[in-house]
């Protein structure tokens, strides 16, 4: 007996209609498109979050894409073997680099980024070309009390013209001081620089009476000002002070690329190692940050724990911090980097030269 022919319904027809879709199947197709859309925007909306990370780290005894860091002329330099890294901290939520959703999810999980509400790091009236003319004339500053700090340090004198550029709110100096004057000296003793300037402040008991000669349209006038007293109990004069120095030797610092004040104490000691023919860092990679005045002090800086992150990462075993930060620093140093507190170029100095030694067992750190 023969077999009965299939009907058509049996047999597939590839010219024939689709199975059709069922309400359930494309409900759940729509929800999850949907919901990829949803994750997709997500991931590029910007959000209200700062970000700091690690950022790049710069050896000032060598180069940036063929440029030296720093270039010394009109004094003998010396080659230099190990590294002097400055550090610094990358971030996002700043005004034209918004965080995104994944961005702050991946810093709140990394062990070496901060994730922060934006406006406790930048300011919501601020433009991100304001901000960056703020960081590249602090980052200028820097340098020239670098300079000027490093020589000191050598020896060398660096004379200046201090020349008023205000006076600050409050202060006995107010109406007294006029833009433009030139200080030349204090309680009778002639004010050569900014260092001599600060010396004999020193000596001065907050709340004493001092009196401040200028050269005002080219006469000499003498003004009674009653000191004032800053954060550290030293005595001030309530004077802003825009100095020019006549530097006696030719230093040219090279950094397009990184603003702020932060790498002055990295630079200063830059400069010392290569104007001296003792090999400081004696083949060590030291990292450090701090600001700097022309004085040598060595000041705070934000991201220290950031900066100690990037310069483990790139191969740093020093760091030198800022005495003012430790309190950010304790807890928070990673395996295998040697933390040095310092407060004063003098120190740091001291610092490289026993660590390029092999002595700094002994050295100050954060505890």
């Amino acid at each position: 007996m023969l077999d009965q022919p299939p009907s058509p319904s049996d047999v597939d027809d590839p010219l024939g209609e689709p199975d059709r879709v069922s309400p359930r199947s494309l409900t759940l197709s729509v929800g999850m498109l949907g919901t990829a859309l949803l994750l997709a925007v997500l991931v590029i909306l910007p959000v209200p979050y700062a970000i700091s990370s690690p950022g790049p780290t710069r050896d000032v005894l060598g180069s940036h894409e063929g440029t030296p860091l720093i270039e010394v002329s009109g004094a003998e330099t010396f080659d230099s073997t190990g590294a002097l890294r400055l550090t610094t901290v990358s971030g996002t939520g700043g005004p034209g680099f918004p965080s995104s959703v994944v961005g702050v999810v991946e810093g709140w999980l990394s062990g070496s980024a901060v994730v922060q509400p934006v406006e406790l790091l930048y300011p919501p009236d601020r433009s991100q070309d304001e901000i960056d003319e703020s960081n590249e004339a602090e980052m200028v500053s820097s340098q020239e009390n670098a300079a000027v700090a490093a020589l000191t340090e050598l020896g060398y004198e660096v004379p200046a013209t201090l020349v008023v550029a205000g006076a600050v709110e409050g202060s006995d100096a107010e109406g007294k001081v006029e833009e433009g004057d030139v200080i030349v000296a204090l309680d009778g003793t002639a004010v050569p620089d900014y260092q001599g300037l600060i010396g004999q402040l020193d000596q001065v008991e907050p709340g004493t009476t001092v009196v401040l000669t200028v050269r005002r349209h080219g006469q000499a006038v003498d003004i009674p000002i009653v000191t004032g007293e800053k954060d550290d109990g030293r005595a001030q004069i309530g004077v802003f002070i825009d100095p020019t120095f006549d530097m006696p030797v030719d230093i040219t610092i090279s950094i397009d690329d990184i603003g702020g004040p932060s790498a002055g104490a990295m630079f200063a000691l830059g400069i010392v190692d290569k104007l001296t023919a003792q090999d400081e860092a004696n083949g060590v990679d030291i990292a450090g940050t701090g600001t700097i005045d022309v004085t040598g002090e060595i000041g705070p800086i934000g991201g220290i724990r950031q900066k100690l992150a990037g310069a483990t990462r790139d191969g740093a075993a020093w760091f030198l911090a800022p005495a003012a930060n430790c309190d950010e620093v304790v807890g928070f140093v990673p395996d295998g980097l040697r933390v040095v507190r310092v407060e004063t170029l003098h120190e740091a100095r001291e610092a490289i030269t026993a660590i390029g030694a092999g002595t700094a067992d002994d050295l100050p750190t954060c505890r």
